[in-house]
């Protein structure tokens, strides 16, 4: 006899194959696909979805939740049963054409975004921003009665379980203590030694090529991967098929190229899930912060420091060509250069979390009601005016329509960025503790024994455990904001 655990876990592949479709839909539709069939690949991947939540709502898993649990089952049984539990539940608390009116107007507002960032069009964004608020606000609401919490925690909940805005609020306010202080004694020290530009134009060819070379470097594997263009960049597919984007700019190759490292951070992750359990919620990534603090181990902590650096400066001058602007020293100064500006994606590390911040400090007072989407424009310059000195009226494409999170109704990840900032400065820590000699391997371009590490700590683990049991495994502790704070002033006070 078929018991109720396995019933339960043929039930959840069939739910990854089809998310396997959605993803790879989703994909083609922000890289290649054409405009003209926005409005029908809206409709399909809607429809996807209520399928999706209609197998997922199906009454008759409630008794098989209740029988497995008497089952004889081990320890990634339990972990996995558990998992699908949560699933199963956060899924009944939404009715089907909530999920399905909210996955069209994410679709419409995120489509038109492509064109309405580049005009500056705030009027035709906010217009379809305010659906996919309205219809937020209801899932927030739904989510929030059944869990007992506030509406925005409800959602953070979904991408970073366990999390609260209490505990946030304590994080990012120790880090709004010290951050600005470091920020002002960083520019000064920068500014004693001058930076020259590179000149372009720089080939987009040639930057692609520099990009898929990195992307070896870090051990992407290409038979499971690709790399694309789109509007924003982004990681997305399946661990079996996983798609990561960039952007080019001809007279900036190195936003291209940090992004690419970015993205293959977040790839390596997945095409390293556990293959054995794949197809299970326990196969998937911990959680959004965990994600994040994958690319910006790469990003941040492995492709900004001088090892690297020094590393891959060589395939850097063979592509982009050979100038002042990029000799070793101040390649590296110009990789590592702070200074606050308008785009997140391109922020420098201790210009980034005051731009997560600010995001985070937006969006929570709009979803519990506090602020409207008319209110945003004010309240996204006026912060910013606050933390960075930037002044952002009139000027939306560069400010509070430049991320793609909004469009589809991801309320509650931005504040996963600094959190992975955070678990990445610990990791890199204990990797440095486990490897002494890891800045040379670095240098050398040996990079396997972090991987190893990561593998062994972070990769094969999914879902198996809570974050922060997954964080005191691999590091000895919970989270610990010190370790962020001792990289910044290593690196940009001490080197």
């Amino acid at each position: 006899m078929t018991s109720a655990y396995q019933e339960l876990s043929r039930t959840f592949q069939r739910l990854s194959r089809f998310g396997h479709l959605g993803a790879i839909a989703g994909v083609d539709m922000q890289t290649t696909m054409p405009p003209g069939g926005s409005q029908a690949r809206g409709e399909a991947m809607a429809e996807l979805s209520v399928f999706m939540h209609e197998v997922l709502t199906d009454k008759r898993l409630g008794g098989l939740f209740d029988a497995a649990q008497q089952e004889s089952l081990n320890d990634v049984e339990q972990v996995n049963l558990s998992e699908m539990q949560r699933a199963w539940q956060q899924a009944t608390l939404l009715p089907a054409s909530l999920v399905e009116a909210k996955s069209l107007a994410g679709s419409r507002c995120e489509h038109a975004w492509r064109q309405q960032r580049p005009a500056n069009d705030w009027q035709g964004f906010s217009a379809n921003l305010k659906e996919v608020v309205k219809l937020s606000r209801e899932e927030a609401q739904l989510r929030a009665d059944a869990l007992g919490v506030s509406r925005y925690d409800a959602l953070l909940d979904v991408f970073e379980p366990g999390m609260t805005s209490a505990q946030l609020d304590q994080t990012f306010g120790d880090l709004k203590s010290w951050l600005p202080d470091l920020l002002q004694k960083a520019v000064a020290k920068q500014q004693q030694t001058p930076i020259a530009q590179p000149v372009g134009p720089f080939a987009i060819e040639s930057q692609k090529q520099l990009g898929l070379s990195v992307m070896k470097t870090l051990g992407f594997d290409f038979n499971h991967g690709r790399l694309d263009v789109s509007a924003h960049p982004f990681c997305g597919g399946v661990p079996e098929d996983v798609r990561i984007t960039t952007r080019y700019n001809e007279n900036d190759f190195l936003s291209a190229m940090m992004g690419v490292i970015h993205e293959t951070g977040h790839a390596r992750y997945e095409q390293n899930l556990p293959k054995q359990w794949r197809g299970q919620p326990v196969a998937q990534a911990r959680s959004t912060a965990i994600h994040e603090s994958q690319s910006l181990f790469m990003e941040m902590q492995l492709g900004r420091s001088k090892a690297f650096l020094q590393h891959i400066h060589p395939q850097v001058v063979a592509l982009m060509g050979d100038q002042p602007a990029l000799e070793l020293n101040n390649f590296i100064r110009q990789t590592q250069r702070v200074k606050p500006g308008f785009i997140r994606v391109d922020a420098d590390e201790l210009s980034y979390p005051a731009h997560v911040i600010l995001r985070y400090e937006i969006e929570r007072a709009l979803i519990e009601g506090e602020i409207e989407v008319e209110d945003i424009p004010a309240l996204w310059d006026e912060k910013m005016q606050q933390s960075l000195g930037i002044d952002t009226r009139g000027n939306y494409r560069d400010g509070c329509m430049q991320d793609i999170h909004w469009t589809d109704g991801a309320f509650g990840y931005f504040p996963t960025y600094t959190l992975g900032a955070m678990y990445a400065a610990q990791l890199f820590q204990a990797v440095k503790h486990a490897i002494p000699q890891v800045e040379t391997l670095i240098q050398q371009g040996d990079l396997q024994p972090v991987f190893d590490w990561l593998q062994q700590n972070i990769w094969q683990h999914g879902s198996r455990f809570p974050t922060q049991q997954l964080l005191i495994n691999a590091t000895g502790e919970a989270l610990n904001p010190h370790y962020f704070r001792q990289h910044l002033e290593q690196r940009y006070l001490s080197e």
